[in-house]
């Protein structure tokens, strides 16, 4: 299984209708959480999410209008812009990579906790770092507990789970996940003699990776150092993770 996080940027124009609709695992406690944030003023949510007048205007009324659209909503993987998903770029793909995918992708959420590719999503903002008491709660983190990693582990059996995710995600489930059945990527940039990690270049690079992952199907180790998008090379495989150098 490969985990990425979502991206903040949504797209509103959608066409693609490729996957059938599934419903997200844990609805149930988005409705909830979306409830209470309706319940907070467009200036609440600007500095609770530490976003623009107009971004927050905009998530006040998603959620105020939460669910009014179900059936309607469009699959998440087509709603998420960020540059992890503009580099997967799931629209190119055909009928069997978006099979594959929807079977061994999946995305940590904020509100969701967990999206499948095909589940119907709500538009929505909201960080899994966004301290705020929800249901009693101190953070996100503490809302979800282990009820996300649950899910992870039971599907995925004794398989690897291939970490593409920011570490402000990937900490709702590390505690709770196999170690020794992680696997890490780091892409590291160089600059000036120096090996760094360059933000943008690292969150595009996560998501030609999972694409790369995606295409050949890989679920063991054997084949991921083959990976050169970006001009990227393998550097080595230490401690669970694989690290990569672009010049």
């Amino acid at each position: 299984m490969i985990v990425i996080s979502p991206a903040k940027r949504l797209s509103e124009n959608i066409n693609e209708n490729t996957l059938a609709s599934t419903t997200p695992y844990f609805k149930k406690e988005a409705d909830s959480l979306a409830k209470e944030l309706a319940l907070l003023s467009s200036k609440q949510l600007s500095s609770l999410m530490n976003v623009s007048d107009g971004i927050a205007e905009l998530n006040s009324k998603r959620y105020k209008n939460w669910n009014k659209n179900m059936g309607s909503e469009k699959r998440a993987i087509f709603q998420f812009e960020g540059d992890v998903f503009k580099h997967l770029n799931a629209t190119k793909f055909n009928e069997a990579q978006t099979d594959y995918m929807n079977k061994n992708l999946r995305i940590l959420s904020g509100i969701y906790g967990l999206l499948r590719p095909s589940d119907e999503m709500s538009p929505y903002r909201l960080e899994m770092g966004t301290k705020h008491n929800f249901n009693g709660s101190k953070n996100l983190y503490e809302f979800w507990g282990d009820k996300i990693a649950k899910k992870i582990n039971n599907e995925l059996g004794g398989s690897l789970l291939f970490n593409l995710a920011s570490e402000e995600y990937f900490s709702a489930i590390s505690k709770f996940v196999d170690t020794e059945k992680t696997i890490n990527f780091k892409f590291l940039s160089l600059s000036g003699g120096k090996e760094k990690v360059v933000g943008v270049i690292a969150k595009r690079a996560r998501g030609e990776m999972a694409r790369f992952l995606i295409d050949n199907q890989i679920e063991s180790t054997d084949g991921i150092e083959k990976f050169s998008c970006m001009g990227f090379k393998f550097k080595e495989f230490n401690n669970n993770c694989f690290t990569f150098v672009s010049s």
